[in-house]
C-alpha cells in the first residue's frame, strides 16, 4: 500500500513539472507556428507514455538505485571488508580502498554504455557521418571516459585531494586536445559528457559518493560527497578527442605508408 501510495505522489509531482512543458508546445503552435497539431492522438499517447516511464523511474530511483549506490559504498568502506577482523592497523593508505575504484570504474563503464541518450547520439553520429563514426567505438570511448572519470572521483574522496585540481588539470588536457583534434569532433566530444551522464549514470553516481563520502574516515558528505558528475563529464570529452585523434593519426600513417609503396 504504501509503493502505491509513493507512485500515485510521484505520478502527480510528474505531471505538475511536465505540464510547464507541454504549455510551452502547444502555445508555440497554436499562437505562433498558428498550425494544429499533427498526429494529435500519436503525441497524447506519447505524452502519457513519458509520464509513466518518469514516474516509474523515479520511484525506481528512490527505492532501488539510491539506497544501492549508497550499500555499496557502505560495504566496500567498512573496516572489516577492507581491513579484516583485526581492523584499521597502522595508518590509512589510498591503495586500502582498491575494490571501491574497482567498483567505480566498472559501474561507471556499465551505466555509459546504457544509457540512452548516449545511444541515440551515437546513432546520430553515425547517420550524419555516414559510417565513420561507429556506434559502438563511440559509446566504448565514452563509456571508458565516464569510468575514468568515476574512479578519480572516488579517488579524490578518499585522498581528500581538492575538487579544483582535477577539474583544472582535465581542461587544461582538453583545451590542448581541442587544438589538435580534428574539427568535425570537437563538437561531438564536448556533447559527449552531458549525454554520458543521464538518467542512469547519475542516480548511482550520486549515491556511491555520497555514501563513500560519508563511510570514509574525515570526509564530509556535503563538501566532499559531490563532485564526482563533474569530473565524470570531463573526461569523455578526453576519450573522444583521443579516440578521434588515435583514428586519425592512424589513417593518415596507412595512407602515406600507400603512397610511398
Amino acid at each position: 500500500m504504501e509503493l502505491l501510495v509513493n507512485i500515485f505522489n510521484t505520478s502527480l509531482d510528474t505531471v505538475f513539472d511536465v505540464l510547464p512543458i507541454v504549455a510551452i508546445i502547444i502555445g508555440f503552435q497554436i499562437f505562433v507556428i498558428r498550425k494544429p497539431i499533427p498526429r494529435l492522438k500519436t503525441v497524447a499517447i506519447g505524452f502519457a507514455y513519458v509520464l509513466i516511464g518518469l514516474s516509474l523511474f523515479l520511484v525506481g530511483l528512490e527505492q532501488a538505485l539510491f539506497p544501492l549506490g549508497k550499500l555499496m559504498a557502505e560495504q566496500l568502506t567498512d573496516p572489516v571488508f577492507v581491513f579484516g577482523e583485526q581492523g584499521l592497523v597502522g595508518t590509512l593508505h589510498w591503495w586500502d580502498y582498491r575494490w571501491v575504484y574497482l567498483f567505480a570504474f566498472a559501474i561507471g563503464f556499465s551505466t555509459a554504455i546504457a544509457e540512452p541518450s548516449l545511444i541515440a547520439v551515437a546513432i546520430k553520429a553515425q547517420e550524419v557521418s555516414g559510417g565513420a563514426i561507429s556506434v559502438w567505438g563511440l559509446r566504448i570511448a565514452v563509456a571508458i571516459g565516464v569510468a575514468v572519470g568515476i574512479t578519480l572521483g572516488a579517488l579524490r574522496i578518499v585522498t581528500g585531494t581538492p575538487l579544483y585540481f582535477f577539474i583544472i588539470v582535465g581542461y587544461i588536457v582538453v583545451i590542448v586536445q581541442t587544438l589538435y583534434a580534428p574539427r568535425t569532433i570537437i563538437p561531438l566530444a564536448y556533447d559527449s559528457g552531458g549525454v554520458a551522464t543521464s538518467t542512469v549514470t547519475v542516480p548511482l553516481v550520486a549515491s556511491l559518493g555520497l555514501g563513500l563520502a560519508s563511510t570514509v574516515p574525515g570526509r564530509s558528505a556535503l563538501t566532499d560527497g559531490f563532485g564526482m558528475i563533474a569530473v565524470a563529464v570531463l573526461f569523455p570529452m578526453i576519450m573522444v578527442m583521443g579516440y578521434a585523434q588515435l583514428s586519425h593519426w592512424k589513417n593518415r600513417r596507412a595512407r602515406y605508408k600507400a603512397e610511398g609503396e
